[in-house]
């Protein structure tokens, strides 16, 4: 039976979307899921509900200043940085694009050195744009956080949001969107995992801009995954196999990390060393490789996330769980609370 998007709905009441972190982070709610039922704990719980010798895996990719403000002539262009492409190049969603023409310069709002030309155009928005040598000093003036929809923030991006949208892992520059499970972890929390004998690994996958795209149509065999950019290490991936070869559990923290170990995993589990793109789009019936755990923000209705939760834990259990979630007061999306699939 083919899967429908409006299969994976279900109502949130606008209240529960968090629009800023729990202060300290790891101070969040953890809802913990597993064989035995629901369990309300905090993020700070954390390595109680892990083990010695598992290792955790993180997502070290660092979010630049993706949103800028182009013009060309007296036309203004909204651009969002999507991926850098392996000739150097950006790929970018554009506002307005109908107006952008292969071999147009465009200029930059808070910049007098960046430019970038225009070298080719998607049906859909998207652009390559080739920036100049100025592009690296230039971004930090020039760009904002381009933070989810979701969030309210009608003034633009806080100075908060400079730290607050970003992990304690980040050190990759190239996410559009934070990896928002890492936003959790605090230097306390590290410490206790180190002290329980629980590994930490990190890998690299650069949260593209298509994660702000929603799912469109009903038919969720039509949607295509935008493609984003990651490594693992050959150190990385040794460490993982070792682990799990000694009896460790592997724990993703975030469905990007838990998507890149999927794509690098061989049948039997083995995680591979892998730098290229990832396409993967994981729905009920995936069978799952190298993940054992995942540790995961709440997620939108109908929406490829939500979708991969109930792949990797099932999507009756999901269900009870963000009921339990909303009934309870949980927070949502990408400053919100989490959640520990823990199954068997």
């Amino acid at each position: 039976m083919a899967l429908r998007t409006g299969d994976f709905d279900f109502a949130l009441p606008p209240d529960r979307i968090a629009h800023h972190p729990v202060r300290p982070r790891d101070a969040a709610r953890l809802l913990h899921v597993s064989a035995q039922g629901l369990d309300d704990r905090i993020v700070r719980d954390l390595p109680d509900l892990l083990r010695r010798g598992d290792v955790l895996v993180a997502n070290d990719t660092r979010v630049i200043p993706a949103q800028l403000s182009a013009r060309r002539g007296d036309a203004r262009i909204g651009i969002t940085l999507d991926q850098p492409t392996p000739d150097g190049a950006w790929h970018a969603l554009a506002r307005n694009a109908r107006r952008l023409r292969v071999g147009d310069v465009l200029r930059f709002d808070g910049s007098d050195t960046l430019t970038a030309t225009v070298e080719a155009r998607d049906p859909d928005g998207g652009v390559s744009l080739r920036f100049n040598d100025a592009f690296d000093a230039a971004l930090p003036d020039a760009g904002v956080l381009a933070l989810p929809p979701y969030i309210d923030r009608p003034d633009g991006p806080t100075p908060d949001d400079a730290s607050d949208y970003q992990t304690v892992f980040a050190r990759n520059a190239g996410a559009v969107a934070a990896p928002t499970a890492g936003l959790h972890f605090t230097p306390r929390v590290l410490d206790a995992l180190d002290a329980r004998g629980i590994q930490r690994v990190t890998i690299t996958l650069h949260v593209g801009a298509g994660t702000f795209l929603p799912m469109r149509g009903d038919d969720v065999s039509e949607h295509r995954i935008h493609a984003e950019r990651g490594e693992i290490t050959a150190e990385a991936a040794a460490a993982i196999n070792a682990a799990r070869a000694a009896g460790g559990r592997i724990v993703a923290v975030g469905t990007t990390s838990l998507r890149l170990l999927e794509s690098a995993a061989s049948a039997d589990g083995t995680v591979q060393p892998f730098n290229g793109d990832t396409r993967l789009f994981i729905l009920p019936g995936h069978r799952f490789r190298a993940v054992d755990r995942l540790m995961t923000n709440f997620h939108l209705p109908r929406s490829t996330l939500f979708m991969l939760v109930c792949a990797f834990a099932g999507a009756d259990r999901m269900r009870a769980a963000y009921a339990h979630a909303i009934a309870t007061g949980y927070r949502f999306y990408s400053y919100g609370d989490a959640t520990l699939l823990d199954l068997a």
